[in-house]
C-alpha cells in the first residue's frame, strides 16, 4: 500500500503510529519481536516519534540494522551503528542489538551476524528509498539473487555524493566505497515492510522503483514483490507519481 501525506511531519507520524501498533501486536502474540532499522536523515523524525511511543515493552525488542560503512568506527558521526545507539537503543532500553562494526574486517562481520539473522524470521523492518533507487546499500545494479543474509557491497558516486549533501560526510573523498549491506533477498523474507520516504529529491528515485520496470537498476522496485509492503511518502516525494494516494503496491 501507498500512502501520500501532506507533510513530512504527517508522514513520519503515520508510519510511527503504524510501526507501534505493530510492534504491539506482534508482542502480544510473540515473546520476542525482532526488527530490522534503517538509518540516514529521512528515518531521523519516524524514529523519534516512534520510539516516543507508550506501551511497548522494548526489552523484549531484538533489533538488528540494515548496513554499516566498511572502515568507520563507532565514533565517527556518520556511523550507523552510532546512529542506531542514539536515537534508538539509547531511547529506549532495547537490550537484544546486533550492532556492525565497520572497523573489522567484513569477512569476520559477516561470519559473526549472518548467523544470527538466520536464527528466526524479522517481523518489522523499517526502511527508505536512496536518490539512486537503493534499498539499504544495495546501490543498482543490485543482486536481487544473493541468498547471503548481509553482503559486502560497493558503494556507487551517486550513493557516497547523497551522503556528502546530508551533511554525514565534508566531501566525496571521505566517504567509504564499500558497505555491510542486508541483501535484498533477506530484507524480502521479512514479515513486514514499512518504507518511509520525505523529501523531492528522492521523487525520481520513488517514481522509478514503484512505476517503473521491477528492475535490479531500480532496487527499491523489489518492494513491489513483498505480500505486505506500506510505503509512506510526503507530498514532495510522491510529487512524480501518476498513482493515487491509498493505491496497492503491483
Amino acid at each position: 500500500m501507498v500512502t501520500i501525506f501532506p507533510t513530512s511531519q504527517e508522514m513520519a507520524q503515520a508510519a510511527a503510529e503504524h510501526a507501534a501498533d505493530s510492534l504491539r501486536n506482534g508482542l502480544r502474540d510473540q515473546e520476542i519481536v525482532r526488527i530490522l532499522a534503517a538509518t540516514g536523515a529521512s528515518q531521523i523524525d519516524f524514529l523519534h516519534r516512534l520510539t516516543a511511543a507508550r506501551d511497548i515493552d522494548w526489552p523484549r525488542v531484538e533489533l538488528f540494522h540494515l548496513d554499516e560503512y566498511v572502515g568507520l568506527g563507532a565514533g565517527h558521526p556518520a556511523s550507523f551503528a552510532r546512529y542506531i545507539r542514539e536515537r534508538i537503543i539509547d531511547r529506549t532500553g532495547i537490550a537484544r542489538f546486533h550492532l556492525l562494526d565497520g572497523t573489522r574486517p567484513p569477512a569476520q562481520v559477516l561470519t559473526a551476524i549472518n548467523p544470527e539473522i538466520r536464527r528466526a524470521r524479522i517481523d518489522l523492518a523499517f526502511v527508505g528509498i536512496g536518490e539512486n533507487g537503493h534499498l539499504a546499500f544495495n546501490d543498482p545494479p543490485a543482486d536481487f539473487e544473493a541468498d547471503e543474509p548481509y553482503l559486502l557491497v560497493n558503494l556507487d558516486q551517486a550513493c557516497r555524493q547523497q551522503q556528502v549533501k546530508e551533511g554525514w560526510f565534508v566531501a566525496l573523498d571521505d566517504v567509504p566505497k564499500q558497505a555491510i549491506s542486508i541483501s535484498i533477498q533477506q530484507l524480502l523474507k521479512t514479515r513486514e515492510i514499512l518504507c518511509i520516504v520525505p523529501d523531492k529529491r528522492k521523487a525520481a528515485a520513488v517514481k522509478a522503483c514503484l512505476e517503473g520496470p521491477l528492475s535490479p537498476e531500480a532496487p527499491a522496485s523489489a518492494l513491489r514483490v513483498h505480500p505486505k509492503t506500506s510505503i509512506f511518502l510526503d507530498a514532495e516525494s510522491a510529487s512524480l507519481l501518476s498513482r493515487d494516494a491509498d493505491e496497492p503496491l503491483s
